[in-house]
């Protein structure tokens, strides 16, 4: 069984970046993924501001990342950008945590204005840790309702969502095959 992680950049709880990543985590679950959810809000302030890169949590962070087959990266759009604690969080990881690991972001935000923040902001900063970045998924708030069971409301959406997430699976799945090939 494949590991993927998903990993939310929202300090806000509820928040909406969360529910979408725990949401495409549920139906990773389905398809019979080992899914482990981490947020920002799990590290202490402390190791996140003073920058300590060495600490427990964030070795253990590290470690879960490096074993993982897949990542989702969730965050909501602050200032044309995801959140600063991600940012924090993203900065204490070594330099190739996600060394050719598929990795699909996914961003909310209040307007289509913020779309951009997708590709000019999350991606680049993935792709400096090594991820292997797919296209990504981009939420408007009122697509999104954080208190029910299937947060994504939008139809049109939705099925984005899972065209995206079964090219996730497919790319997993096939890195998987070849790593089994090659060993």
């Amino acid at each position: 069984m494949s590991k993927i992680v998903l990993l939310s950049g929202s300090p806000s709880n509820p928040s909406r970046s969360d529910r979408v990543v725990s949401y495409l985590g549920q139906l990773l679950e389905q398809e019979n993924f080992s899914v482990s959810s981490v947020s920002v809000r799990d590290f202490s302030s402390e190791d996140l501001f003073q920058g300590r890169y060495d600490s427990v949590d964030i070795q253990q962070l590290t470690a879960l990342i490096q074993n993982a087959k897949g990542v989702i990266v969730g965050s909501p759009v602050y200032k044309g950008a995801y959140s600063g604690v991600l940012k924090a969080l993203l900065d204490l990881l070594p330099q190739d945590v996600f060394q050719s690991t598929p990795v699909l972001p996914v961003m909310t935000g209040g307007s289509a204005g913020h779309l951009l923040a997708l590709e000019y902001s999350l991606k680049p900063v993935l792709a400096t840790l090594k991820a292997h970045n797919l296209k990504g998924l981009y939420f408007l708030d009122h697509q999104i309702n954080k208190y029910q069971e299937l947060p994504i409301v939008d139809e049109e959406i939705l099925l984005r969502s899972k065209k995206q997430l079964n090219y996730f699976v497919e790319i997993i799945k096939r890195d998987t095959t070849i790593t089994a090939y090659s060993s």
